[in-house]
């Protein structure tokens, strides 16, 4: 087995410098931080539906890019669809400072962001929660719901029994119950909280939600992609309020924008959490589609999750 270069984290040590909660306290500093710049990602389109991702961000501190590819063509083959690193370097003095594991940062960040959006927004967090989809990233928001909120039973709906059942071992190893169940939709009446987190390829969600309904939305990240009907969406624009996670979402949400939604006009979560977006009333949909800002997020508490005592890095000017 080869070892990893010096400074180089694998899958375990980044998972456990990014636990639930200080994750999603990061992101939310990192929203009021006005030294963040985040460019455009790069997206290179591959052969057999492969993608090569290029996430660059960076603060007064740091600078880091995340480089990923996603291989949808390796489900089933043992090879992970989702694999590359996350590189961070001293912004004073350009040197590399760590190498992180890009799936795991990419799981955590999404699932913090979903757990940060439910903190400030879900009418209720006690859940049930249903998680659409037993991938990483329906592992990674279970277990983000579960320690982050306190969630005690999770509902699982998913295309492949097995992945489903494996889910559900997991959960109830976190001290949680878990039951799987053959329809998302008909589980919907049961679960103020849901989390979708499918490769996006179909609808799997169109009934309509309880009024009391909390749903993060994450698998879709491109404008041909929709978890979600074009029905649930404006279910939630007429009786509830829709949240995304960037502006970029105006040019991404596959889900919202297939409905016809105005997504340029809607609240981000930057506004959430500066506090010019009030505390909705009723049902709430938040989508998310993914941002090299999580992904520093996740490299700044990297840094300092060896000092137990660390806080958030402050709010700049």
């Amino acid at each position: 087995m080869l070892s990893l270069p010096s400074g180089t984290l694998d899958a375990a040590a980044t998972a456990a410098r990014l636990p639930w909660r200080a994750l999603a306290n990061e992101i939310a500093a990192l929203l009021q931080d006005r030294t963040v710049s985040v460019p455009a990602r790069s997206v290179l389109r591959m052969a057999e539906g492969a993608s090569l991702f290029v996430m660059p961000a960076a603060d007064g501190q740091m600078a880091m890019t995340k480089l990923i590819t996603l291989t949808p063509a390796n489900a089933g083959t043992g090879r992970p669809s989702i694999q590359g690193d996350v590189v961070v370097f001293d912004v004073a003095t350009g040197e590399r400072q760590v190498m992180l594991d890009g799936p795991t940062v990419t799981a955590r960040r999404t699932a913090a962001v979903s757990l940060l959006a439910a903190q400030r927004l879900a009418p209720r967090t006690d859940g049930p929660l249903l998680v659409v989809g037993a991938g990483v990233q329906g592992v990674a928001h279970a277990q983000a719901f579960i320690e982050g909120l306190g969630v005690q039973e999770v509902w699982i709906a998913s295309r492949s029994a097995a992945s489903a059942e494996t889910l559900a071992r997991q959960v109830r190893a976190l001290g949680a119950t878990a039951r799987v169940v053959a329809d998302a939709d008909a589980a919907l009446p049961h679960c103020p909280l849901v989390a979708t987190c499918t490769p996006a390829q179909q609808v799997v969600l169109s009934a309509v939600p309880r009024l009391d309904a909390f749903i993060a939305a994450v698998g879709a990240y491109r404008p041909d992609q929709a978890e979600l009907s074009a029905d649930v969406c404006k279910f939630f624009a007429r009786q509830g309020h829709i949240v995304v996670d960037t502006e970029d979402a105006a040019h991404e949400a596959g889900d919202l924008l297939q409905a016809g939604l105005d997504v340029a006009a809607l609240p981000t979560l930057r506004d959430v959490v500066g506090g010019t977006v009030a505390a909705p009333r009723g049902p709430v949909l938040f989508k998310g589609c993914g941002w090299a800002g999580w992904d520093l997020a996740a490299a700044r508490l990297a840094l300092r999750s060896e000092n137990p005592h660390s806080q958030p890095m402050p709010v700049r000017p």
